[in-house]
């Protein structure tokens, strides 16, 4: 599911007044971490995810990997905020961040 640069721009726009959901410490992508995920994945479908390593190709790596794990895509990345999306096969219109805007 490769996104265009309309997507793109769309999803980055709706994601611009959106808090972090889930945050990733030293302890990297835990189970319950991507649990965590998972279900914000269900419920928002877009969300932005802090990484809170110093190190830029660290940071890159764990996106890379939450993504692949997960089944997102990656929308963007600015230092350490990134923006993921992933459709929801039954999205909630109260919850979901695409049905919302």
């Amino acid at each position: 599911m490769s996104l265009s640069a309309a997507q793109r721009r769309e999803y980055r726009a709706i994601a611009h007044n959106l808090k972090p959901i889930i945050l990733i410490g030293d302890n990297g992508l835990s189970e319950g971490l991507m649990q965590e995920l998972d279900r914000a994945l269900n419920d928002h479908e877009l969300i932005k995810v802090k990484v809170a390593s110093t190190d830029r190709e660290v940071r890159s790596e764990v996106i890379d990997e939450l993504c692949r794990q997960s089944g997102a895509e990656l929308v963007q990345t600015i230092g350490k905020i990134a923006i993921v999306l992933r459709r929801a096969k039954q999205p909630n219109p109260k919850l979901s961040n695409l049905a919302r805007n």
